[in-house]
C-alpha cells in the first residue's frame, strides 16, 4: 500500500496541553499502517493479568505486508533491533556500523512531521533542556535514547532507553520493556515470542478488543520468559512512538494520562 498523500491536519498552538499535543502527533502520523490492508491481527481470547493460561493457540499477527517495512523510517528502525543483548548484566558493545545505523535512524525520523512537531513543542515548553537547532536536538535524542547505562547500581553499561522500550530486556527472570509492535511481529515470526492472549480492559464495561485496535494490552513469553502485562501501539510508525515518548519525557510528568482518539476507538493511556 502506498503512503497516503499529506492530508490537511489542523494546526495547534505550541502552548497546547500534553494531551492535545499527543492527539496532534497521531493526526500527523501519515506513515501509520492500516489494519485489514497492511496487516491483520488475530486477538483470540481475553484474560485477567494474573491468569497464566494460554488463551491464544495462534500468533497475534496473522498477516503483515512486509513490503511496508521498506519505508525509510521503518527500514532504519528495523536495522537497530539486532544491536542488543536481551540479558541485563551483559555489557553492550557499540560497533561503528551500529553507530552509523543510529545516526541514519535519527536523520530519517527528523524528516517526518511527528518528530518535527515534537522538536518545536519541546523547545517551546522546555527551552532550558531542548536546543533550537536540529543538530543539537538530534544530539539530545541520541543521549536520551542511545547512551548506555547500567540497569543495576554500579553495574556495567548494559542498557539504553531504546533497548528497554522498543527491543525489550530480560531482568530477574522477567521481560522488561518490549513495547513495540514491529519487534513483536519479527520475534513472533522467528518463533521466539508466544502470544498468550489480550488483557481485558478494566474500565469501560462495553470496551471490546478487536482486530482494528491501535492499542493492545497483551500477555506473552519471549524466549520462554514471561511478560504478564505489556501495552503496545499497533501499526504506528517508529517516528510516532519516538515523538510521543520524547515529548512526554521532556515536557510531561512522570505519568501522563491522555485520551487518544484513534478513529474507531478512544483510549485512555498512561504514558510513563
Amino acid at each position: 500500500m502506498e503512503i497516503p498523500e499529506n492530508e490537511k491536519v489542523e494546526e495547534i498552538g505550541l502552548d497546547a496541553s500534553i494531551e492535545k499535543a499527543v492527539q496532534h502527533l497521531w493526526d500527523l502520523d501519515m506513515n501509520r499502517l492500516v489494519p485489514g490492508d497492511d496487516y491483520e491481527l488475530n486477538v483470540q481470547g481475553g484474560k485477567k493479568p494474573y491468569h497464566k493460561e494460554d488463551e491464544a493457540d495462534e500468533p497475534l499477527f496473522s498477516k503483515v505486508d512486509t513490503r511496508e517495512f521498506q519505508r525509510p523510517t521503518y527500514k532504519a528502525f528495523i536495522a537497530l533491533l539486532d544491536n542488543y543483548s536481551a540479558e541485563t548484566g551483559n555489557a553492550e558493545y557499540v560497533s561503528d556500523m551500529e553507530r552509523r545505523e543510529v545516526h541514519a535512524f535519527l536523520n530519517a525520523i527528523m524528516q517526518t512531521a511527528p518528530m518535527q512537531f515534537c522538536h518545536k513543542y519541546c523547545r517551546e515548553n522546555a527551552p532550558d533542556k531542548v536546543p533550537a537547532d536540529l543538530t543539537g536536538f538530534k544530539k539530545l535524542l541520541h543521549s536520551m535514547w542511545f547512551d548506555l547505562y547500567g540497569r543495576s547500581r554500579g553495574g556495567r553499561p548494559d542498557s539504553s532507553g531504546f533497548e528497554h522500550v522498543f527491543v525489550g530486556e530480560v531482568k530477574n527472570g522477567q521481560v522488561s520493556g518490549f513495547h513495540n509492535w514491529i519487534q513483536f511481529y519479527l520475534e513472533e515470526k522467528k518463533g521466539t515470542v508466544d502470544y498468550r492472549g489480550y488483557i481485558k480492559p478494566r474500565s469501560y464495561k462495553d470496551a471490546q478488543t478487536n482486530e482494528d485496535d491501535h492499542v493492545l494490552t497483551i500477555q506473552f513469553s519471549w524466549n520462554g520468559v514471561e511478560k504478564m502485562v505489556g501495552t503496545s501501539f499497533i501499526g504506528v510508525s517508529p517516528e510516532f512512538e519516538m515523538a510521543l515518548y520524547t515529548m512526554c519525557f521532556l515536557v510531561g510528568g512522570e505519568q501522563n494520562t491522555v485520551r487518544l482518539d484513534t478513529g474507531p476507538d478512544i483510549f485512555q493511556l498512561n504514558v510513563k
